[in-house]
């Protein structure tokens, strides 16, 4: 076999190996944006851990095929660039999604979350979501609700009691 061969199948390995570890991908198409704004989006994807690049087509049809995602066949036309997060599900969407109201150039094409092909609007609806630190603070402030509004009735008994004693 000849050497580009087994440089092809690994790669073609490596991108199918992305799409059953990650917890989300996101496909987009990049045409439009200048090399500063790619810059700009790698360093935000890069800041969220997020692994962002692009692959040929032929290669990624062979991964999607590889991984069981067939479904992604048809969004695979003209130049792609695909982003996968194995920590958060919610960070590449929400960070290109967010991009792409401010760049144009910037289209959403589809996705994979939790090992299930997404449509456009599932991705833009997971972008929407709070990221992991988000929910959390979400649920503690559920979680201290009850005490603090415990701590304001006893307080305002107190100041109550110490009213009519003066």
């Amino acid at each position: 076999m000849s050497k580009i061969i087994e440089q092809k199948q690994q790669v073609v390995a490596e991108i199918a190996d992305k799409f059953r570890n990650s917890k989300s991908a996101v496909l987009v198409d990049y045409r439009g944006l200048d090399v500063a704004e790619v810059t700009e989006l790698r360093a935000q994807l890069r800041e969220a851990g997020v692994d962002f690049k692009v692959y040929k087509n032929t290669m990624t049809r062979r991964a999607i095929q590889e991984a069981e995602l067939t479904e992604l066949d048809e969004v695979l036309v003209g130049p792609t660039a695909l982003a996968f997060s194995e920590d958060d599900a919610v960070s590449p969407a929400k960070i290109l999604n967010n991009f792409a109201k401010d760049h144009d150039s910037l289209e959403l094409k589809g996705g994979v979350i939790e090992g299930q092909v997404a449509t456009l609007d599932q991705i833009k609806e997971l972008a929407t979501i709070p990221n992991y630190e988000g929910l959390v603070s979400m649920f503690l402030s559920v979680l201290q609700a009850p005490i603090r509004n415990f701590a304001y009735a006893t307080q305002a008994i107190a100041d109550k009691k110490e009213e009519e004693s003066a």
